[in-house]
């Protein structure tokens, strides 16, 4: 089988003009809408991560110019048009996976209860250890991320061999290059696609970002697509994410 992957530099707004298959998953990490905020309370906000060295030149500033408005509603929208028709068949049926901010689930799932996602089921990925280290008068850190999936009427596809899905999964990672602040890891990435997906099937990834999405679902087998606004972070995921796949399957 001959799989395909594809990265634009574009916004998902405009997926038909590239005639791509629609998704039997489509999986996103929406912009969390800190805005000035997004690094604070992150080592990175200091020099080297030392509070003795004072500010350094992320303290007061979004990740990205995109992370400050970004509109959940416009964006569930385009997501709806890219996942396949719901089949008649039981056990087929297309799925969605948001991941969000805490303080953004509500809304997540209004605004996809609005375009025809009537159910969801909430996630959490835990981690053994939290980037709030520097918030030293808290007792209590973050050591979570939260994701929901989302459907219409069917449940989704499920592979787990007959065994139950805890909502709940470990943030396993690897070695793979960090080029994205809030980037998602390729292990958990991976298996995410492989319990909503089957081998052969297209994962659509709108906001792109390092491409650890396209990265994950190329190498169990699934097709790829994904939509990245940023010129530069689409040339980093390109040159450090996307160059460990064979040239032959990126198009």
């Amino acid at each position: 089988m001959e799989i395909k992957c594809q990265l634009f530099n574009d916004h998902f707004q405009n997926y038909k003009r590239y005639n791509i298959p629609k998704a039997q998953l489509v999986i996103a990490d929406i912009p969390y809408n800190l805005g000035s905020n997004a690094y604070a309370s992150n080592p990175e906000w200091y020099v080297d991560g030392d509070l003795s060295k004072g500010e350094s030149e992320k303290a007061g500033k979004a990740f990205f110019d995109t992370d400050e408005n970004f509109k959940i509603p416009e964006f569930m929208h385009f997501c709806s048009k890219m996942l396949i028709k719901e089949p008649k068949e039981r056990g087929r049926a297309p799925a969605m996976i948001v991941f969000c901010s805490f303080q953004q689930l509500q809304l997540v799932v209004e605004q996809g209860q609005k375009y025809g996602f009537k159910n969801y089921i909430p996630l959490v990925f835990i981690k053994s250890s939290s980037p709030q280290v520097l918030k030293a008068n808290m007792k209590i850190v973050g050591a979570t991320e939260y994701g929901l999936v989302l459907y219409r009427d069917k449940l989704p596809k499920f592979n787990n061999n007959g065994r139950m899905i805890l909502n709940w999964f470990k943030w396993e990672t690897d070695d793979s290059p960090k080029i994205h602040p809030t980037q998602k890891p390729v292990p958990l990435l991976k298996r995410l696609i492989e319990i909503f997906t089957d081998v052969g099937d297209v994962v659509i990834d709108p906001c792109a970002g390092s491409g650890s999405t396209l990265r994950a679902a190329v190498e169990i087998n699934r097709h790829a697509y994904g939509f990245e606004i940023k010129k530069d972070m689409y040339r980093l995921a390109h040159e450090k994410m996307l160059s460990v796949i064979p040239t032959s399957l990126i198009l």
